[in-house]
């Protein structure tokens, strides 16, 4: 699982290989069962995670008590919760993991400790943001502009593999259209690709 994680950074940083290696003896990886929550809405976070393997689903329960799923996170990215601003730091969101998942797991009270000692860590985990950030603002503007039909066909043409791997009622709370509507879509664009 390491070596995902070399392959990472040798793609974000300029660090030789003995400063990734003295920066990957100091990180943490656990594993989690399926079903494990890592933080719920209302919790303050204390950690961050960067998935080596599996799938986590972002969700929030909405004013009548349903789940609506606005991401899931695979391998190779990171989850990482910004509230410092809020006074009470608590998340607006639940983390669940889909599937059996490796990850990273970064202790946020110990975070600039590392930067201090790494500072390429945090030249990294800067661009690693930034990309992230203008990636999710990409697809929530195509997502506005989109019919349900486009979100279904933009996400198996960027996120093939979370048709078989996300429940199909959490996929469809994440394109925001039913369950029902889901598979109608799904027949009709296998069909047209027959």
């Amino acid at each position: 699982m390491k070596d995902i994680l070399y392959k990472y950074m040798s793609r974000w940083t300029s660090l030789n290989e003995e400063d990734q290696q003295a920066i990957m003896n100091e990180i943490c990886t656990e594993e989690f069962t399926k079903g494990t929550v890592l933080f719920h809405q209302g919790d303050i976070p204390t950690a961050c995670y960067f998935i080596l393997k599996g799938c986590v689903r972002q969700y929030s329960l909405d004013e009548e008590g349903r789940e609506v799923t606005s991401n899931f996170y695979t391998e190779e990215q990171a989850i990482a919760i910004f509230n410092y601003h809020k006074p009470d730091k608590s998340s607006d969101y639940t983390f669940v993991c889909v599937e059996d998942s490796v990850m990273v797991v970064g202790d946020l009270d110990k975070e600039q400790d590392m930067y201090n000692k790494h500072p390429q860590l945090e030249l990294m985990t800067r661009r690693m943001i930034e990309e992230n950030f203008n990636q999710v603002q990409e697809e929530f503007a195509a997502f506005i502009a989109s019919s349900p039909e486009e979100r279904v066909k933009t996400l198996l043409m960027k996120r093939p593999t979370l048709i078989d791997r996300v429940p199909q009622h959490q996929l469809a709370s994440y394109l925001g259209i039913t369950p029902e509507s889901l598979s109608r879509i799904k027949k009709r664009i296998y069909k047209d690709h027959r």
